[in-house]
């Protein structure tokens, strides 16, 4: 197992995300070394937060004291240019979170990201300059934020091109892989949407149609982007909304689930 090098591709999916949280903590519990990490959109947020050093009890702490309260006052209405929402308070509450304005170079755990450039619509890894900055472009929804430019690109959410970015990490010298994806396949959504339309629901609103049309596509690329990764986590999260971030501690407790039952599988394929 020393001489194996870890990488963890962790996968967009807004809320959902919060999953990869939980997956943190069983593979911290059963000391599964990370050396490489790689993650888009918001797997990118909770990625960099751990290669800077945050444990996992610690985002468990930031991730449940999350409230509409706490959430509302980030929201920056812009004028509608390139996005609904400018992003600077989001991007000073990520650098508050990852202690500053803090560079790739300064960061515990080689650690990349991954965008989309919205002009071209090639992906962009990042490895380099500001980590905030390149977490805002990585999480950066299209129509709901305005694009970020970075070295002449402009750049929108990783999720457009790659999910879960287990290519970023094998070129970044991993010899195992763990992907963690957290979008839902069709399928399940559409059992969860079946219950809540027996009930009554109503109908999607603009950020809600938006967010569900790029993980509809998602998902297809979703399967490309596991393929090559040696095992795959797959947190049970169709139950949670995108922008359900509120259900913390579910989507967390979902992430230990999954992780606590491909222990096994990742124990023996190391050891093999």
């Amino acid at each position: 197992m020393q001489n194996r090098k870890v990488g963890l591709a962790l996968g967009g999916g807004a809320a959902r995300g919060l999953a990869h949280i939980g997956v943190l903590e069983v593979l911290e519990k059963e000391a599964i070394p990370i050396d490489i990490i790689a993650g888009t959109s918001a797997g990118a947020v909770v990625g960099a937060l751990y290669a800077q050093g945050k444990d996992a009890s610690q985002m468990k702490k930031l991730a449940l004291d999350l409230s509409w309260k706490r959430l509302a006052p980030l929201v920056d209405p812009s004028l509608p240019k390139t996005g609904l929402i400018k992003g600077k308070k989001i991007k000073d509450l990520l650098t508050l979170l990852i202690g500053g304005d803090i560079q790739f170079s300064d960061l515990k755990i080689p650690f990349a990201c991954v965008a989309t450039d919205i002009e071209t619509g090639e992906k962009v890894v990042i490895d380099r300059g500001s980590v905030p900055e390149a977490l805002r472009a990585s999480i950066s929804i299209p129509a709901i934020f305005t694009v970020v430019k970075w070295e002449g690109r402009y750049l929108v959410d990783g999720g457009l091109v790659d999910p879960v970015p287990v290519s970023v990490v094998k070129q970044m010298g991993a010899d195992f892989v763990i992907a963690v994806n957290v979008i839902p396949e069709v399928a399940e959504r559409a059992r969860r949407v079946d219950k809540e339309r027996a009930k009554g629901s109503k109908e999607p609103n603009i950020i809600q149609v938006i967010m569900q049309s790029i993980y509809i596509g998602a998902y297809v690329l979703v399967r490309t982007s596991v393929e090559e990764a040696d095992v795959v986590i797959e947190p049970q999260v169709a139950h949670i909304g995108a922008g359900d971030f509120l259900c913390g501690q579910d989507c967390i407790r979902q992430g230990e689930l999954a992780a606590q039952a491909s222990i096994p599988e990742i124990k023996r394929k190391l050891e093999a």
